[in-house]
């Protein structure tokens, strides 16, 4: 004769909810995951940020068949004995199931073949231009083009973080590595790092990353009071420069965003010679050095300062298409403070992502991204099935009266622009405002 079932309650579940003590639950059965949160592959923080909750919603969308089988190890011997799942969660859960047995998961197409021949084309032309031509025009396009290949390297960076593209861990791994710290010059520790954190917390203002952004942006008036950043671990202060800053953000946007790129070599920079734990750091440092060898010496070979500095400004400029559009999936979107809820995981994400619509002929330019709610539903899903799920994601989200918002590319810059201008003037109106001027009055005057 078995033994008896063990339960605990939801509210004695959520009592080990920090690092130390961390139990999850997942279809039911609880497990310690204290020890583990360490050796995770995803990092430490998508663990803390769901600790003491249910996750099955959450483990479903990030992880392939293959990682139940480390489950056993972790199981406490208790089972959640007054949880109750959704309706929205049901529905999510047999779509995800729906999928896996369609073997979409697993129908990758060409597409990394396809982009990595593409980059090394470019790549190719871009070197060939700066060597073989004096024609300054030449010189600009290829600058232009050089910012085309890190968006397309980005892309590929990108997907191979999400699931695996290659044939084994280790090639997807050396990808990774190509993609991102020898191409691009930006670390995929980093990125995986932030990235997951985003995912897990999509629009959290005090756990999402991609939205912590003071003193140069905010997307919302909750960020004056200065919040905690619970995953920088310090406090977004919305001082008097952060507000004078913010007050003219709208003006400022795209300008920041051609020089955005800095800032992620810099965040690369400031993660890999920190005291944190980065995963294979070595080798993320040795693929910096690629970067930072070929591209100084690559941009040495224009004859002039003057085109050189056309040259990288010119290839920033391009990259900019690409920070402007992942702005455009979550700025204008509803935004929370605090921690996710591993019960509501599909609707955070449909209030927290903006689709791009366009053509399937412009899937390349967007990397897939276009499709952000779909994307963020089933993270590893290769780009090239978003667009055969949309509708079904479309028709789910119309059941449970949840917003699916998939706007033209000029439209989601009109309603990000909306947004910022929105906080901007907010931030101008505090007890203590900035001082007015005769453009501002003009501009916010006559529209």
């Amino acid at each position: 004769m078995g033994s008896e079932k063990k339960f605990i309650t939801v509210a004695e579940l959520r009592e080990h909810n920090k690092a130390g003590d961390l139990w999850i639950s997942i279809q039911g059965k609880v497990y310690n995951v204290s020890n583990w949160v360490m050796e995770h592959p995803g990092g430490d923080t998508p663990l803390l940020n769901l600790a003491g909750q249910d996750v099955t919603d959450a483990f479903l969308a990030y992880h392939p068949g293959t990682a139940w089988q480390y489950l056993d190890k972790l199981f406490t011997g208790y089972y959640l004995e007054d949880f109750k799942v959704s309706e929205v969660s049901n529905d999510y859960r047999k779509l995800y199931f729906e999928i896996a047995k369609m073997g979409l998961f697993e129908k990758k197409g060409h597409g990394t073949l396809y982009c990595l021949t593409c980059v090394a084309l470019m790549l190719s032309i871009v070197v060939y231009g700066v060597l073989k031509s004096e024609s300054v025009l030449v010189h600009l396009v290829c600058g232009m083009l050089l910012g085309m290949l890190w968006i397309q390297s980005a892309y590929i960076g990108h997907d191979s973080g999400h699931y695996q593209v290659m044939s084994s861990p280790k090639y997807n791994r050396v990808v990774q590595l190509i993609a991102g710290n020898c191409l691009t010059g930006i670390s995929i520790a980093w990125w995986k790092w932030t990235h997951n954190a985003h995912h897990i917390a999509c629009n959290s203002l005090d756990h999402d990353p991609d939205l912590q952004h003071i003193p140069v942006f905010a997307v919302s008036s909750k960020l004056f009071n200065s919040i905690t950043s619970c995953f920088y671990g310090r406090k977004l202060t919305f001082d008097p420069v952060a507000r004078f800053l913010v007050s003219y953000q709208h003006f400022t946007f795209y300008p920041v965003m051609i020089v955005g790129r800095v800032n992620l070599f810099i965040q690369t920079f400031l993660l890999l010679f920190s005291t944190r734990n980065v995963p294979h750091r070595v080798m993320n440092i040795l693929g910096l050095l690629v970067f930072w060898t070929w591209f100084p010496l690559l941009v040495s070979c224009l004859p002039n300062w003057p085109e050189r500095v056309m040259f990288v400004l010119a290839s920033f400029a391009v990259t900019a298409l690409q920070h402007i559009q992942f702005c455009l999936n979550h700025f204008s979107a509803n935004v929370y403070v605090g921690l996710p809820n591993g019960n509501d995981w599909f609707e955070k994400q449909t209030y927290g992502t903006i689709d791009i619509s366009c053509s399937s002929w412009m899937d390349w330019f967007f990397g897939g991204l276009q499709f952000q709610l779909e994307h963020h539903l089933f993270p590893r899903l290769p780009r090239c099935q978003l667009r055969n799920i949309s509708p079904v994601v479309r028709d789910l989200c119309k059941k449970h009266n949840l917003p699916y918002r998939s706007l033209s590319f000029w439209a989601a810059n009109a309603s990000t622009i909306r947004t910022l201008k929105s906080a901007a003037q907010e931030a101008r109106d505090l007890t203590s405002p900035v001082p007015k001027n005769l453009v501002w009055e003009a501009v916010n005057t006559h529209g």
